[in-house]
């Protein structure tokens, strides 16, 4: 037997009649008999040699969340097992969106069958759930009935939920929102204040217009409140009814005005958004503002910015900055074409901003409001002056988002006050080299309205400078301005000419078709430069081979003044002579020919320089002859027809080729001016008027196109077709048969006149480019006009003859039409 304990046990007895107990809940008596019988206890397990595979404890987790999920909606149905954050987390926990799918259409179907079960001791759940399921962007439509029946409960927590529902599940478009205008205006009633704070946030975000007539006479009720919330949401809620009806607006002037003598920040920056509504809803209201609203606002203004240290309102050390932002934008709809609001707010907005500090964000925010309040107002030439100065220390910040705004400002304060922003112009230019390619956009953009006739030269020095290190993205927009700049106030075509020959050389790749073509039609106006253009251009050819715009430009003056070239002729006082020889011309040429194989139009101008090169230097044409007929067997059509073409004006026609390939005429600045700014509808602003003259190169902006004849096109590339001329315009001036230089116009040649008399131009069909033989002084050969106009059109070009008539040999170089003759 044991030992007996150290203390004495409770004595169990046999069950009896008497005991109280059951005989199950007792316990049975213990033998040694008993005890012998008892199993000994099993030994412990032997551990295994080889470890498990470790599990990621995050599956682990994943999975036992969508257990217990599962588990609770198959526990209940009517999702009363399951709370917002077990949802939450079931959600988050699914690793597809078809598992995300699951877990919502489950929880949507329990909610739904808690609705039609008229579960209300879990509606603000369910509702709380839908709300989350409607962030996530899913169909809650079947839940917008339990919003109006949580609103019309008792309770707060219910209208609290209900009214959120509301405000996220409606808006103003749905119908069942007219079922809710009885209960707002109800708790709009109600003798709690927070009932009613909920019912005026839910008629400030989704209010429509029947319901702000129906509901405004509470909302001006409550704005008279003693309670500042309640104030201030009916001020919030005001804003929205003046919106949508803008005819309420003069019910809450005298209320509005009232509410800027609170001294609560939140009823004041409340009072001075619905001040701000009013003005842009009425007339009539901004009238009454500007008589009643002025005294107060300055007031506000100097009170905010001249007050103690307050923790509630303090933001980096500068006194409820919001409210400062939302007075001075009032002040300036207020003060915008008022003289006499303007005189009286100069003095506040010169104290806040020579007090304002600018180190902070919260500072720097309340100057640029400042400044664009002065430049919004009739404010003094000082104040405005100051305002520009503030914007020179806004380009100084280091922050990319202050000098962007700042930027901005003074490209509209550049129409008020030029002379002020030029004194910052060093600052501005410095942006344009910045890093961030906005900044430097806009920077460009304001130094293009910053330039005038007295600092053109320094400021487009400045930029072509920085077009040798500007990144390649950027200097399609640096050379477009230059190129504008250049053509705006150019005095004189020398300097123009420089300018345009450095932003071809620097970035002739990035200018546009139409600069070069204006830029050919200066240089074929401007005689006594046309040496030195070619000069110019082949010195930059040999350095900056590679832009294809400095390229067409050279090798189009190259073919036309050759002669020039290699003659040293029309040397300037300033140039320096240069040794080119008739073999280094052709180079040049054949050089581009070669370099820019994929590009036709490059290739074609370069054939055409060649002929004219054949001309210009006779000991030439042999070896010009084999670089033409390198491309007889082209792919492309219009290369092949050019070489089979000019190889056979250089071999069989050596009598005429002379005449034949005569310098381009004087052609038509005005007219291709005119041309050139209605094609482009007037892009560049016309910041300073000019008049279109033949001597200079001002571009006007929205001049019309007057009505022009047909045009002949240079090279030839924009038509594959050129129909024979008729005598239908027999009275057009002798300049009218020209088309402007290169195909620039790209109008192609529909009808010509043909006059009857010896002017007809025999050559006119010829490359497309010749002028008439009267025109240069030359004897027309024995070609009348019957023959032109009567004769039919070949098919091919009709080279082989033995004796061919000169409309039989040239008519075919229009790339498309032959005419022969008898």
């Amino acid at each position: 037997p044991p030992p007996s304990p150290p203390f004495p046990l409770l004595q169990i007895h046999p069950p009896s009649s008497s005991s109280p107990l059951p005989a199950c809940f007792l316990p049975a008596p213990t033998t040694p008999a008993a005890r012998s019988r008892e199993l000994p206890p099993p030994p412990p397990r032997p551990r295994r040699a080889l470890a498990r595979a470790p599990r990621d404890p995050k599956l682990d987790t994943v999975e036992k969340i969508v257990e217990d999920f599962a588990s609770d909606m198959a526990l209940n149905p009517f999702s009363s097992g399951t709370r917002l954050r077990d949802m939450i987390r079931a959600i988050r926990a699914c690793k597809t969106a078809a598992e995300e799918r699951a877990v919502v259409r489950r929880e949507c179907a329990a909610i739904r069958a808690a609705i039609s079960g008229d579960g209300q001791d879990l509606r603000h759940r369910n509702m709380a759930k839908l709300m989350f399921i409607h962030m996530l962007g899913y169909p809650t439509h079947f839940g917008q009935m339990e919003c109006l029946k949580l609103i019309a409960a008792a309770g707060y927590p219910e209208k609290r939920i209900g009214y959120l529902g509301l405000m996220l599940l409606l808006d103003e478009r749905q119908e069942v929102l007219m079922l809710v205008t009885n209960s707002l205006k109800q708790d709009l009633n109600h003798s709690n204040q927070f009932i009613v704070g909920l019912a005026l946030c839910a008629l400030g975000n989704i209010c429509s217009a029947e319901m702000a007539r129906d509901l405004a006479p509470e909302v001006e009720r409550l704005m008279r409140s003693r309670d500042a919330n309640t104030k201030k949401k009916a001020a919030l809620c005001s804003v929205r009814i003046v919106r949508k009806v803008p005819d309420l607006a003069e019910n809450f002037m005298g209320l509005a005005a009232s509410l800027l003598k609170e001294k609560h920040h939140g009823v004041l920056i409340s009072a001075v958004q619905l001040c701000t509504e009013l003005c842009k809803a009425s007339k009539d209201a901004l009238e009454y503002l500007r008589k009643n609203c002025i005294e107060g606002l300055v007031r506000i203004l100097r009170d905010v910015s001249n007050s103690s240290y307050a923790p509630e309102y303090d933001v980096a050390g500068i006194s409820d900055p919001f409210l400062h932002i939302r007075v001075l934008k009032l002040m300036r709809m207020l003060g915008q074409g008022d003289a006499d609001c303007s005189d009286y707010m100069n003095d506040i907005l010169a104290q806040v901003a020579t007090k304002t500090e600018s180190n902070k964000n919260a500072g720097n925010a309340i100057l640029y409001e400042c400044v664009e309040t002065i430049m919004g107002i009739e404010a003094t030439s000082g104040l405005r002056v100051l305002a520009i100065n503030i914007l020179g220390r806004f380009l100084s910040n280091r922050d990319n988002n202050i000098r962007y705004v700042a930027l901005n400002i003074l490209m509209r304060a550049i129409t008020v006050d030029a002379q002020a922003v030029q004194r910052h112009r060093v600052t501005i230019l410095e942006c344009v080299k910045d890093a961030d390619a906005s900044i430097r956009k806009r920077a460009l953009d304001l130094v293009y309205l910053l330039v005038n006739d007295t600092n053109v030269k320094p400021l487009t020095k400045e930029l072509v400078d920085y077009l040798q290190v500007a990144d390649p993205d950027f200097k399609e927009d640096l050379t477009a301005k230059i190129c504008s700049i250049a053509e705006k106030f150019s005095q004189e075509k020398l300097w123009y000419l420089d300018q345009m020959f450095k932003v071809l050389s620097l970035a002739g790749n990035h200018v546009k078709d139409d600069v070069w073509h204006a830029l050919i039609v200066v240089i074929s106006n401007a005689s006594e430069l046309q040496g030195y253009s070619v000069r110019s251009l082949y010195t930059a050819l040999q350095a900056y081979s590679e832009q294809g715009s400095l390229l067409r430009v050279a090798v189009w003056c190259i073919g036309e003044y050759g002669e020039m070239l290699v003659n040293n002729v029309g040397m300037l006082e300033a140039e320096g002579p240069i040794t080119v020889t008739e073999s280094d011309a052709v180079d040049a040429v054949e050089l581009g020919l070669n370099r820019y194989s994929p590009d036709v139009t490059t290739r074609s101008m370069c054939l055409v320089a060649l002929l004219k090169l054949s001309s210009r230097f006779p000991s030439m044409s042999e070896r010009i002859k084999q670089i033409v007929s390198q491309n007889k067997e082209n792919m492309v059509l219009e290369l092949q027809q050019r070489s089979i073409e000019f190889g056979s004006i250089i071999q069989r026609h050596q009598s005429i080729r002379s005449s034949l390939l005569e310098r381009m005429p004087v052609l038509d600045e005005a007219a291709y001016l005119v041309k050139r700014a209605s094609a482009t509808q007037a892009t560049i602003p016309a910041y300073k008027p000019a008049a279109v003259t033949p001597g200079g190169l001002k571009l006007p902006n929205g001049v019309a196109k007057p009505a022009a004849a047909p045009l002949v096109d240079l090279l030839d590339l924009s038509s594959d077709d050129a129909p024979v001329t008729s005598a239908a315009s027999a009275t057009t001036a002798p300049s009218d048969f020209l088309q402007d230089l290169l195909g620039i116009g790209g109008t192609n040649l529909s009808t010509a006149g043909a006059p009857s008399s010896a002017s007809t131009d025999i050559l006119m069909d010829l490359l497309s480019m010749g002028s008439s033989p009267s025109q240069n002084g030359l004897p027309s050969p024995g070609l009348s006009s019957p023959a032109l106009e009567k004769k039919p059109v070949s098919a091919a070009p009709q080279v082989g003859s033995l004796v061919p008539e000169p409309m039989d040999l040239l008519g075919s170089l229009s790339s498309s039409a032959s005419v022969s003759g008898n």
